[in-house]
Parts: C-alpha cells; sequence; structure tokens
C-alpha cells in the first residue's frame, strides 16, 4: 500500500523572488520587440538597420518610414515600458520591482536578445516607463517638449527639454527620492545609449 507524503509547500518570500524575476524578465522580452524593424519590413519592405542612421527606433522609422509609421513606432515603443510596468503593479511587487522591470524594458529596447544586441536609443522606451512612474511631472514638460520638437525638428533637443529639468519639477512636485533617482537613471542610459551609436557610426570600417 502506497502512502502519499505531502511535498513541503514553498516559501511564500521564494515565490515572491520568483515572480519578481519572472516580470523584469519579461520586461526585458517587452522591450526587445524591435518595433521599428517589424513596421519597416511590413509597411515599406526595407530594413530599418540599412537605412538612415541604422538605429532602431521611432526617430529613424520618422525619417525613412514615414510620419505616420514613425509616430506609430514611438507610440508603440512607450507602450512597451508603460506594459512593464503595469504588469509589475498589478503582480502587487515592490516598488523596487516595479522600477526594475522598467528599466529592463529600456534595456531591452536598446540591446535586444532578438536582434543580437543591436536595438534603438531607448527615448521613447524610456518616456512610457517615466509617463507610468511619475506622471504629473512629465505631463508639466510634454507641452515644452513636445513645442521643442516641432520648432528645432531635433529628438535630442527635445529630450533634453523633457528630461534635463525632470528632476528639478519632481523635486517641487514632492515626488519621493527614489523616482526622483529613476528619473535621472534612465535619461542617463538613453544619453549613454545615444553617445555609444554615434561612436560606433563615426569608427571607421577597417
Amino acid at each position: 500500500m502506497w502512502v502519499r507524503v505531502p511535498l513541503p509547500a514553498p516559501f511564500k518570500g521564494d515565490n515572491k523572488l520568483i515572480m519578481s524575476w519572472l516580470i523584469v524578465v519579461l520586461g526585458y522580452l517587452l522591450g526587445s520587440i524591435p518595433t521599428a524593424l517589424i513596421a519597416g519590413r511590413i509597411f515599406k519592405k526595407v530594413d530599418i538597420r540599412q537605412v538612415g542612421d541604422g538605429n532602431m527606433g521611432a526617430a529613424n522609422a520618422f525619417r525613412q518610414l514615414g510620419a505616420k509609421i514613425g509616430v506609430a513606432v514611438g507610440i508603440i515603443d512607450a507602450g512597451k515600458g508603460a506594459l512593464a510596468i503595469l504588469i509589475a503593479q498589478l503582480a502587487n511587487l515592490s516598488q523596487v520591482t516595479v522600477l526594475l522591470a522598467g528599466a529592463a524594458a529600456v534595456i531591452g529596447h536598446n540591446w535586444p536578445i532578438f536582434l543580437r544586441f543591436r536595438g534603438g536609443r531607448g527615448e521613447s522606451t524610456t518616456i512610457g516607463v517615466l509617463l507610468t512612474t511619475i506622471t504629473q511631472p512629465m505631463l508639466i514638460l510634454a507641452a515644452p517638449t513636445i513645442l521643442a520638437l516641432i520648432i528645432f525638428r531635433n529628438v535630442i533637443i527635445a529630450s533634453a527639454v523633457l528630461f534635463v529639468p525632470l528632476p528639478l519639477v519632481c523635486w517641487g512636485l514632492g515626488v519621493p527620492g527614489m523616482l526622483i533617482a529613476y528619473g535621472i537613471a534612465l535619461p542617463c542610459l538613453v544619453g549613454f545609449t545615444h553617445f555609444l551609436r554615434t561612436r560606433q557610426t563615426l569608427t571607421p570600417q577597417l
């Protein structure tokens, strides 16, 4: 006669830790979806990596694939970051895990596993993440950012208008220090990626 021995139930803490890691990995995989590449191949039959500056982001898509496709790519890329945050929040995980999931989405966009870790620069995905985590400061800066983009037609200038004063706006609104630091770190990651991409573009091929 067989006797069924009950297996020990896993600790709640272990389950929470596993769930946290899964959500962070999911955030990275969401970010890794190459929106601009997919749009280019479906609508224009081109490889976005082979045209313009080779960047797989909304700006290059706007210039090379057209305004409508470029705007759509930017919205979807922002949505990837926002979705990573929302999933982590719905899973009722800690704030640190939520922020890590958002950062993972940006990292996935910049270094996607599906494309040998060569992606975009992360502006749109970062905007999606920050809109979901520090909504009020981002909305306050939205109008001057859009105005700068219309006047100068330069994503770098518009990004500076958005990201440079962001910590001060957050501080003025009483945003917690962790979120202020997050609002500094993600744009710094965007700037670092832009530096790497520009350096690779300017490096002569031997």
